[in-house]
């Protein structure tokens, strides 16, 4: 029998899971997870992982309470490692206490690891700290689900009151404690979707906090807190201040290279949508990559111009009766990224454009001799001949090789369908040529209408104009920090 972790999944930001949480994830046979638990963690897990929705909205469960700790023990005695993934923390109005009671009288083996409950991720994302020297040295949390079972005329008196789940019933809990005494001024604050980058926050006093929620509609998940250390909201809210909060980008690169652009634009405040319409594969028929890397030791210059590039050649040299001591040619790398790619490598990059497209490379080599030298160009399948053809009149002999392939991936149109049809995204990025091509032939031009987009470089807007889209800004360096900055520099400029 294997056993059953609960796990505070926090507040919203998959970034606030504990790393113990984090490496359970990655270590999960089935995952049972709530609806407040951010489905990107859900990217942790290994690909066999099962996930298993089981989340709770009002009036709305998956399951039952009982069908779910069924699911949890029958799992386990399957001999499978069960995350239970749960919202916030397992032991905060999260029914984990129920849950463990029937793990306990099952006889499962069991761990809960605390999560950041949402009011901390609150005090910490709208400028609200629970406590304060200046303000309290009391915090009161209470659920709103039963009004009439609290005795409000106490428990309304709490220094800070945090109040879970208590929009559907926010007028009656007001009135309540204003009845028992609370000065009807008391600052209030209700936050919504709290810690993630469509945070709504209202804020009014105990008299008019729920007219206020009715006003903006804001519906569950919220939280209220009542107190003097709301006051503090407007000079401490830093989150909510990020330049590009709440604006919803979408990302279309590889999935397993999207990461890193998405923890950037995170940072700054956006919601980063990731919609992979490129899956990188190995080539359709490795053999001419095999012959050259059977000449290896014949070329006098190496050319990669991705990362993908270096990581798909190297893949194949592993693949070979050859290693890097083959590698006699000096080496030309693309952009800074791919530079580090061939440095992890232990190799030195001989050359790198200014530039970082076709163009810079032959400027690049323009103080080289050619003549007679062989180039080997592994690449993607589909790009542009300008560097072979240009170093093939320099007398170079150029052997462009097909390293890997860019595919749509299987799920792309639905994804597409499931990110254009619901809000509408503020931009979309373009990192290559192939991610616009693949992007509208799954999706069309149409799902863009509307929708800012953004583009790493002449070579990638020129693709977007080829269909008749116009590209709102381009990077001046063709790099991710540099795409980030154009976005950043035309948010700046529109709010001048």
């Amino acid at each position: 029998m294997s056993k059953v972790y609960l796990v505070g999944a926090g507040p919203g930001d998959p970034d606030l899971i504990t790393w113990k949480g984090r490496k359970l994830l990655a270590a999960a046979d089935s995952v049972l997870y709530d609806n407040l638990a951010n489905e990107h963690l859900l990217e942790l897990t290994p690909k066999a992982c099962e996930h298993v929705y089981v989340g709770k909205k009002k009036s709305v469960h998956a399951f039952p309470q009982e069908e779910i700790c069924r699911m949890m023990v029958e799992r386990a005695r399957r001999g499978l490692t069960v995350v239970r993934l749960k919202g916030g923390d397992p032991f905060i109005f999260g029914r984990g206490g129920e849950e463990v009671e029937a793990l306990v009288e099952a006889g499962v083996s069991f761990e809960v690891v605390p999560g950041v409950t949402s009011p901390l991720g609150i005090a910490a994302y709208s400028g609200v700290p629970l406590t304060h020297r200046a303000h309290t040295k009391v915090v009161t949390f209470v659920t709103g689900h039963d009004v009439a079972g609290i005795d409000w005329s106490k428990i309304g008196q709490s220094e800070t009151l945090v109040i879970f789940m208590g929009i559907f019933s926010i007028h009656e809990i007001a009135a309540e404690i204003i009845k028992g005494g609370r000065s009807a001024g008391t600052p209030a604050i209700a936050v919504r979707w709290g810690t993630r980058p469509d945070q709504e926050t209202v804020t009014g006093t105990l008299a008019t906090i729920a007219d206020r929620i009715d006003q903006a509609q804001i519906k569950p998940p919220a939280t209220v807190i009542i107190g003097e250390v709301v006051s503090l909201h407007e000079k401490l809210n830093w989150f909510e201040k990020l330049p590009l909060f709440g604006k919803r980008i979408v990302i279309t690169r590889a999935q397993d290279q999207a990461g890193e652009l998405s923890e950037r634009l995170r940072a700054l405040g956006a919601d980063a949508i990731e919609l992979p319409v490129i899956s990188i594969e190995p080539p359709a028929d490795p053999a001419p990559l095999d012959r050259a890397i059977d000449e290896l030791a014949t070329y006098d210059w190496l050319i990669f111009t991705s990362v993908n590039g270096v990581r798909f050649f190297l893949e194949r040299l592993d693949q070979s009766k050859y290693d890097l001591r083959s590698l006699k040619a000096r080496i030309c790398a693309i952009g800074p990224a791919t530079r580090r790619a061939v440095e992890n490598l232990h190799l030195k990059v001989d050359l790198m454009p200014e530039e970082y497209v076709a163009e810079g490379v032959l400027k690049a080599f323009a103080g080289e001799t050619l003549s007679g030298k062989r180039v080997l160009l592994p690449r993607a399948a589909v790009a542009r001949d300008l560097i072979p053809a240009e170093l093939g009149k320099l007398g170079a002999r150029v052997d462009v090789v097909e390293a890997y392939r860019n595919v749509i991936p299987p799920n792309a149109a639905a994804r597409a369908h499931e990110i254009f049809g619901a809000r509408k995204p503020d931009w979309i990025t373009f990192t290559s040529s192939s991610a616009v091509n693949n992007l509208l032939a799954i999706a069309g031009r149409e799902a863009l209408h509307g929708l800012r987009i953004a583009s790493i470089g002449p070579v990638t807007s020129a693709t977007a104009r080829a269909h008749g889209l116009t590209v709102d800004v381009e990077a001046k360096q063709f790099t991710l920090d540099g795409l980030v900055e154009s976005i950043l520099n035309h948010q700046r400029y529109s709010l001048a």
